[in-house]
């Protein structure tokens, strides 16, 4: 049995934390970017903590635009573009200069033969040529703001497009211009309707055609603000317009199709700030199989990165990740509008009980809290449905009263209970004049109340009047075809304000300065080698994980005298920088008792070293460790992110189990502990057939100390495998029986 060296996590963590030379993060609740913030301020990695929010207001609101190719010849490509942007200058209120060498006049405006001729200093240039390159050199001296490029040809068709794109990039990258593009299109130039108030969504899609779902929101009365179609992303990316919406004011949620993210470390920063806003941000991302992956790679040019690395990260930033575009539309015009949640109860009141049963099963499948209504409650509502029927929640009002004020009361007696946050009324095909007056008394309640209120119209048809009218035109209730897009949104919209609610950047907290044990660390690191078990046991001891008590050797005499020193029964192991699965090849022994097994098992172990041909630098005699937990933590490089941290169920079943959870630093003690939550095997750290409860703080505190492994020693370490981590139980600590390291 080990003694123990855990105590609390408020204040033993805390000392130990700062003798590692690490700084405790603080209770303080951060709701707004740092004012002023140094945008090349650097963590311990060398990566930003702040991004700049890029002025994006000239870009959409443009008071000058050159028409670079403009043409109005019949039958020309460049001639539809240059039609559509002259009506959307006039929408805009910009003057617009088209510029062309052959002619004097294009669409009755006075054309420019080059971007020298221009008469003013132009906001945006929309370049309609096959070359971009050679015209953003000639706009570099114009101090022209944006660019737009729409020529493919780029990154999306192999080496000699990327090739192309790195040198479109570099020129942008000189002029000081701000390009979208290229492989882009007119989205951001569509007409949006002015007629229509409430907050707006803003939407970015890397393939255009992709957003036309939200964008058709615009004709069910939800607000559109800003597209932004990024296309290649050779400059402006994904990134910086999540970052530029969050900062509106009329935007009430972003939506996003994304193909690939070009900046991990920039879609990070982009996340924070919108979920330091409390803007939420909807994502359909692609490639979560490998044949979306190679799609979405071959079409954009994208590094797609790891997808349950991408998963987590968007968690761990409150990304609503959903999977289809209607998922997207919905999901998005929900959380734009309704207000924030009273409660998170949810309550489900139908015309018909199977229908109630059926949706009821799939919403709390899906996470969702049914709570079942007081006896009071019940009682109230009985006075208008009859006694037989159920109204515990779901609530079956066995046909909404038609003919007098009864439907109006039952609806208000539900929303007014305290418990209750959404009201979800499933209505699988209209029955009129049932659905018709169910349908108004929903839209008049929720025009009465501060919570809620959402209605599934399952008619394939659409047409109905009860439907096209009366809800669609309220903007208090939310209106869904189907019963998995309804649960899909109000999920989303209880979890983004419970996300919020509690959020806490870790930039904040993430750490500038290198601590101590990177000192230590350093001398230990093997450029290009695999450590050896004892080295890697070292690299754990200078960031003050825990290990077993234990010798390396190099004669049986001498694992004999270890053995007595650190005390029966040992582990004896054999110790070399080659030495990834030992236990496969027979070079781990454990329970032994006596100096004539340890003699024994020296001699095993390295003449199966020898037979091998595996180098050894000794071999380890190690305190035995048993009660625990088995647990796996570990450092993977991400090509998109860098560093990620996962946990997961450890031991030999790890492959086979498959059950992990990954963050990207940095975060902090309350995503460690949500990694845990996530684990299928949780339950084990909770205790189960009478075993006791594991030391999950010292899990925990084992997670944060490896993540702060992983940002300073990111440029050298490839990868880091504790395994198994022996959580003991509760106070009792964890330790470290095993590692693996590998250097870059």
């Amino acid at each position: 049995m080990l003694g123990s060296t855990h105590g609390t996590l408020t204040t033993d963590f805390r000392a130990r934390v700062e003798a590692c030379g690490e700084t405790p993060r603080t209770a303080v609740h951060s709701t707004a970017a740092p004012a002023g913030g140094d945008a090349a301020e650097l963590d311990v990695s060398g990566r930003p903590l702040h991004s700049d929010v890029p002025d994006l207001d000239r870009f959409f609101r443009p008071e000058s635009v050159a028409v670079i190719g403009a043409s109005d010849a019949d039958g020309r490509p460049n001639t539809g573009i240059t039609r559509q942007l002259i009506a959307w200058a006039g929408r805009v209120g910009a003057r617009i200069h088209p510029v062309h060498p052959t002619r004097a006049t294009v669409f009755g405006l006075p054309c420019h033969a080059s971007v020298a001729d221009l008469p003013e200093q132009v906001d945006l240039a929309v370049l309609l040529v096959s070359d971009p390159v050679l015209v953003i050199e000639q706009l570099a001296d114009t101090k022209v703001k944006f660019a737009v490029a729409f020529a493919s040809g780029f990154a999306e068709t192999g080496a000699a497009g990327a090739a192309a794109q790195a040198r479109l990039t570099t020129a942008v990258q000189r002029s000081g211009l701000r390009l979208l593009g290229p492989n882009t299109n007119l989205n951001a130039f569509e007409e949006f309707r002015e007629d229509l108030d409430g907050p707006a969504i803003a939407l970015i899609t890397q393939s255009g055609h992709q957003g036309r779902p939200v964008y058709t929101l615009q004709e069910l009365g939800i607000r559109l603000s800003h597209w932004a179609p990024t296309g290649n992303e050779a400059d402006l990316e994904t990134s910086d317009f999540i970052s530029y919406f969050a900062e509106q004011p009329e935007v009430g949620a972003i939506a996003c199709y994304v193909e690939g993210l070009k900046d991990g470390r920039q879609f990070l920063l982009a996340a924070d700030r919108a979920a330091r806003n409390g803007v939420p941000v909807v994502a359909v991302k692609v490639g979560r199989t490998e044949t979306g992956a190679r799609t979405a790679a071959s079409h954009t040019g994208k590094l797609t990165g790891a997808d349950t690395v991408v998963d987590a990260a968007m968690r761990q930033f409150g990304v609503i990740r959903v999977d289809g575009l209607d998922e997207l539309q919905d999901t998005a015009a929900l959380l734009a509008r309704a207000r924030p949640p009273r409660a998170d109860g949810v309550v489900v009141y139908s015309i018909s009980g199977g229908t109630g049963a059926h949706f009821s099963d799939l919403a709390t499948e899906a996470g969702l809290t049914l709570p079942t209504l007081s006896a009071a409650k019940q009682q109230e509502l009985h006075q208008w449905i009859p006694d037989y029927l159920g109204v515990a929640n779901p609530i079956d009002n066995g046909g909404h009263p038609v003919g007098d004020w009864r439907g109006r009361k039952i609806i208000d007696a539900i929303l007014a209970d305290p418990s209750v946050g959404v009201l979800i009324c499933p209505i699988t095909g209209p029955f009129p004049p049932m659905s018709d007056k169910l349908a108004q008394d929903l839209v008049d309640a929720a025009e009465a109340t501060d919570k809620l209120v959402c209605v599934i119209w399952g008619s394939p048809v659409g047409t109905e009047e009860a439907y096209r009218t009366t809800l669609l035109g309220s903007s208090r209730v939310a209106t869904f075809r189907t019963f998995g897009n309804c649960i899909t949104a109000v999920r989303a919209y209880l979890g983004h304000h419970r996300f919020t609610a509690s959020y806490r950047s870790p930039f904040d907290d993430a750490p500038r300065t290198p601590s101590p044990s990177f000192r230590k660390a350093q001398a230990l690191m093997r450029p290009g080698q695999q450590l050896s078990e004892h080295a890697a046991k070292q690299l754990l001891r200078a960031y003050g994980i825990r290990v077993p008590r234990e010798q390396l050797v190099t004669s049986a005499a001498a694992a004999v005298r270890a053995a007595g020193l650190v005390g029966y029964p040992v582990v004896m192991k054999a110790s070399g920088p080659q030495l990834g699965h030992k236990t496969e090849l027979g070079l781990v022994k454990i329970g032994l008792t006596s100096a004539s097994q340890i003699r024994d098992a020296y001699r095993e172990l390295t003449d199966i070293a020898r037979y091998e041909n595996i180098p050894l630098d000794g071999v380890l005699v190690c305190q035995m460790v048993e009660r625990g937990v088995e647990m796996v933590v570990g450092v993977t490089q991400d090509d998109l992110f860098g560093p990620t941290v996962t946990v997961g169920l450890g031991g030999v079943l790890v492959e086979v189990l498959h059950d992990a959870a990954v963050r990207v630093p940095p975060f902090g003690e309350d995503q460690a502990r949500h990694m845990l939550t996530e684990l299928r095997g949780h339950p084990l750290l909770e205790g189960v057939r009478g075993a006791p409860p594991a030391d999950v703080d010292a899990l925990v505190e084992v997670i944060l100390r490896v993540q702060r492994m992983a940002l300073e020693l990111g440029d050298v370490l490839s990868e880091l495998d504790i395994n198994p981590l022996m959580v003991l139980p509760r106070g009792q600590g964890a330790v470290a029986l095993d590692a693996l390291a590998i250097c870059r």
